[in-house]
């Protein structure tokens, strides 16, 4: 797929069919995130797999707003290592820019992903560090919920003119 198609034609999609997404292709996906841009190239970003429906029932247990991980076939969660960027707003910016290329590349290889967001919640981002026993160094920003689709979202327009600005507002 064409990278502007992808990104124009990318939904968050929330409904998975009963099929697993192979590990060559969890790879490429971490891969292609791992070529996202980052703060002074500090690469921040560290990312667990996870792929087990007992782990997804302890996720939802901490982020009650993700019940869309119980039809998925994988989850990826997206973490930051304040320690590699210390500065806590480009920590967040390098690892939402992760996030977004894992999830075209997802949508790129006919995959159907959503983002599920952890920061700021300090609540939420506790109840993961203590779940997959991070370092405190280790922030846990956002995870991809993922499978292949079994839905089609409408695709809505979204230009609008009056939201952009020559020059000056």
């Amino acid at each position: 797929m064409e990278s502007l198609e992808a990104i124009k034609t990318r939904r968050s999609i929330r409904k998975y069919q009963n099929r697993e997404i192979s590990d060559d292709v969890v790879q490429e996906l971490i891969t292609c995130a791992m070529f996202s841009p980052s703060a002074f190239d500090t690469q921040p970003w560290h990312f667990i797999v996870v792929d087990k429906k007992e782990v997804f029932e302890d996720i939802l247990k901490v982020a009650t707003h993700a019940e869309m991980i119980n039809g998925a076939s994988h989850a990826i969660l997206i973490c930051g290592d304040n320690k590699t960027q210390e500065n806590p707003g480009l920590l967040i910016q390098d690892i939402s820019a992760a996030t977004e290329n894992l999830l075209l590349a997802a949508h790129s290889l006919g995959l159907g992903a959503v983002w599920t967001g952890i920061y700021p919640f300090e609540e939420i981002i506790n109840g993961i560090k203590t779940l997959f026993n991070l370092p405190d160094n280790i922030i846990p920003v956002s995870m991809a919920v993922m499978g292949y689709p079994a839905e089609q979202p409408q695709q809505p327009e979204r230009y609008k003119e009056e939201k952009v600005h020559l020059n000056k507002w």
